[in-house]
């Protein structure tokens, strides 16, 4: 590797590499319509999405829409999601967020991003979430692991997720922002690692300017 020239950064080759790992990308949470994304996402935070399945496929047949939730006593929504992280927090969001759908949008998850972060709970990265994997719109989403994968690649220097999003939305083309906000959370998820990165393995290999590499 020292001998060869690395290739430069472009957005292309960035899409070519991540096609490379996963050319049809996929999203971990289980679901079946945006409002049990919706659930899903918010029970996600802090907690591992093979959690979050775990608990979500009995929680789906119990609360198939937001007014079965908003109905729900507290105490026994927090009963029903107890296996999560945090879950008496996420249970008063869930409750909150399922009361402002019926209120405000008629039960129905609105799939623009200024409305569905008006939902308590749901903040730019949640609804990103939505928008791509949900209703297909283009957004990108800033995980963890996306934040990761873009600073190792340079594409941003900057640790604030908003900042970091306008840095992928320039990079990127939005024809592209979907599969980007798919692919990078897999890749940074499975391939770049937080702690050993399988850099051998990676198809970015040679226009990764990241200066630890695993070799």
């Amino acid at each position: 590797m020292k001998n060869k020239k690395r290739v430069d950064l472009t957005e292309k080759a960035v899409i070519e590499g991540l096609k490379k790992h996963f050319p049809q990308p996929w999203i971990d949470l289980k679901f079946s319509n945006p409002f049990e994304l919706l659930v899903a996402t918010i029970l996600a935070a802090q907690t591992t999405d093979k959690k979050v399945n775990e608990v979500t496929k009995l929680l789906f047949k119990k609360y198939p829409d937001p007014e079965s939730i908003a109905k729900t006593p507290l105490d026994q929504l927090e009963k029903d999601i107890k296996q999560i992280n945090f879950y008496r927090r996420k249970a008063k969001l869930l409750k909150k967020c399922c009361e402002a759908l019926i209120k405000d949008f008629n039960g129905k998850i609105p799939d623009s991003i200024d409305d569905l972060t008006k939902l308590p709970g749901v903040g730019r990265k949640t609804a990103s979430v939505i928008l791509v994997n949900a209703f297909n719109k283009p957004a990108i989403v800033v995980d963890t692991h996306v934040k990761r994968v873009s600073q190792r690649l340079g594409i941003t220097e900057s640790n604030n997720p908003e900042k970091i999003e306008r840095d992928l939305a320039k990079f990127f083309s939005k024809e592209n922002w979907a599969f980007i906000s798919k692919a990078m959370v897999l890749f940074g998820r499975y391939v770049c690692k937080s702690k050993n990165p399988k850099c051998k393995e990676c198809a970015l290999l040679e226009i990764c300017p990241y200066e630890k590499k695993n070799l």
